[in-house]
């Protein structure tokens, strides 16, 4: 093979790697891009904020929970458990009309902390009673809300921070550290 056909054939290898590129990851892009509003997502705010309120230690809208919610269930839940998520907010708003004759973002702080109260616990016999019946049932809404709320504030720069221990440089592994009560968890 002669060095100028060896040249020849690398060019079009590697610019077609960089023409086709495109095409070959347009798989990777979401198919529908605003699956969820801004008002959905002030929603998620609102749900995740009742849940880990600000204190002395920040809250979940210090995190920006409900947009990571509203990122992850859009990207990585599959179709049905989309729809779910997305119908919790309706199936919350009428639970909480229900209740208290207003929907979920005009309720006080103390009024949506008992109403997602209840909620849990219905959602935590749903899942016990599904569990019996061998999972056939679809997950509660709001086990998704509440697990997405928990892992996107836990996950997120001032959970990790402000609210867990964090050593960003820790030193030796020490495998049995002594936990005393009212001590914080580890990042």
């Amino acid at each position: 093979m002669q060095r100028r056909e060896l040249l020849k054939m690398i060019a079009v290898i590697t610019g077609s790697a960089v023409v086709g590129g495109d095409l070959l990851l347009s798989g990777c892009k979401h198919k529908e891009e605003n699956f969820f509003t801004d008002e959905d997502i002030a929603f998620f705010d609102e749900v995740a904020e009742t849940i880990i309120p600000r204190t002395n230690t920040p809250g979940a809208k210090d995190a920006a929970t409900g947009n990571f919610m509203a990122v992850y269930a859009a990207d990585c839940y599959d179709e049905s458990n989309r729809k779910i998520f997305k119908d919790g907010i309706s199936k919350l708003n009428e639970a909480s009309r229900k209740k208290n004759d207003k929907g979920f973002m005009k309720l006080s702080q103390v009024q949506k902390q008992e109403l997602l109260i209840e909620i849990d616990k219905d959602a935590f016999e749903y899942t016990k009673q599904n569990e019996r019946d061998g999972n056939k049932k679809p997950a509660h809404y709001f086990t998704l809300m509440k697990q997405l709320a928990l892992w996107g504030f836990f996950t997120s720069k001032p959970g990790v921070t402000q609210v867990l221990r964090y050593v960003p440089v820790p030193g030796k592994y020490e495998g049995c550290i002594n936990y005393k009560k009212g001590e914080t968890s580890w990042a």
